[in-house]
């Protein structure tokens, strides 16, 4: 088929619409004219994009919010379907958000089967719900993943085809990097310390009190000046808690403030999560802790079925960055851990060399970008050359 290509999106929240955005921006670069239709937020309208409806209305997280909203997101997936089908674009691409877009993808697949749909974001089949992965097959056509590891997940487990496109902080490597100067200010005492407690209200409920338990500790025995890099939402909530901490701890906000920070740590204290890979990318030794509810872990001792829950563990295939789940999560592991990358030596050396070693698992051939390789899939998928599509 020749001419533009038409290209459905279909996001489900925030880091979906970013995503949504950049490969916005690398289509029409790649394929000029190509016209789009969807679900999108913010990001995604300030390239054109109108969206069938607010991206608010099913960017919902939690198992009691989507209970809450269950009547709405129900009738948003069949009029998202609905109106794909309708359009009958070249190729469905199904941003994340699983909870939401698979359900599209399916309802697509059983009235249009001739549609192409691409999975952008591999659901965490590796780490939980192995079974997900098979089921895939009957509606996803391919998937791109950010993690390089997931292709292999995907062929062990019987997932549909899967090609490694790039996480999008490998487009931040520069933002991440340190200077001559910031990398000076890593050796200098006081040593700065980056305290990062999670970006969801229950992550920082739990980790704040332990982590100004640890910030007491190590102030006993080093000079430290700590550093918070908050999230916008939860600034205020952060700055309470930081109140009961014997030692002053510089909150701040914005992405901007967060990497200069970064580039300047001598080592981090954080919740697992997204932040430990932009720390490795940074080059930042760490020790990673978390802690959920008696019932989470109830649920996550029977279901998860990964070695590590640190993302640079696994694109390493070596748990290098200490970790510290639940009971084991005490101000006195956590401590013993962090001193050591504090003050200097072989575990800190020994994670220095690890954290190395990531840039060459992330980064992609020549100098392409994650949004451009994903373009790429998208206008063959488009076009009937992707292997496995529709």
């Amino acid at each position: 088929m020749s001419g533009p290509k038409t290209v459905w999106l279909v996001a489900g929240e925030d880091s979906g619409d970013q995503l949504g955005a950049k490969l916005m921006r690398a289509l029409r670069a790649a394929a000029p004219g190509t016209v789009f239709g969807g679900v999108g937020g913010e990001a995604m309208a300030e390239e054109g994009f109108t969206s069938l409806f607010p991206l608010d209305d099913v960017a919902v997280m939690g198992y009691l919010p989507v209970v809450a909203r269950a009547r709405t997101l129900l009738r948003r997936i069949r009029e998202t379907a609905t109106a794909v089908v309708r359009a009958r674009p070249d190729v469905l691409v199904i941003i994340d958000s699983p909870g939401f877009t698979h359900a599209v993808a399916q309802r697509v697949r059983k009235a249009a089967p001739g549609i192409p749909i691409v999975d952008y974001v591999s659901p965490s089949v590796w780490a939980w719900r192995p079974w997900r992965a098979k089921g895939m097959r009957g509606f996803i056509d391919h998937v791109m993943a950010l993690l390089p590891f997931e292709p292999d997940a995907h062929l062990r487990l019987g997932g549909p085809s899967c090609t490694y496109v790039g996480h999008p902080l490998i487009e931040r490597f520069s933002d991440l990097r340190p200077s001559a100067t910031e990398s000076r200010r890593r050796e200098a005492v006081p040593y700065s310390l980056v305290i990062l407690p999670g970006s969801r209200r229950a992550e920082i409920d739990r980790l704040m009190p332990v982590f100004g338990q640890v910030l007491e500790q190590v102030s006993r025995i080093l000079e430290v000046e700590a550093v918070l890099p908050a999230v916008t939402r939860h600034r205020a909530l952060i700055e309470r808690l930081a109140q009961a901490w014997p030692v002053p701890v510089r909150v701040l906000t914005g992405e901007d403030p967060k990497y200069a920070a970064f580039r300047g740590a001598r080592a981090a204290l954080a919740a697992s999560g997204t932040v430990t890979l932009e720390l490795a990318l940074a080059g930042v030794p760490m020790v990673v802790a978390y802690k959920v509810s008696r019932a989470e872990e109830f649920i996550a001792r029977r279901l998860i079925q990964v070695p590590s829950i640190v993302l640079p563990n696994l694109i390493l295939a070596e748990n290098a960055m200490p970790e510290f789940v639940q009971a084991d999560c005490t101000a006195e592991h956590l401590t013993r851990a962090l001193l050591p990358l504090l003050v200097g030596g072989a575990e800190r050396d020994a994670q220095s060399d690890a954290l190395a070693r990531i840039d060459g698992l992330m980064r992609l051939a020549g100098d392409d970008t994650p949004s451009r390789a994903a373009a790429r899939i998208v206008l063959d998928a488009a076009a009937g050359r992707l292997s496995g599509a529709a």
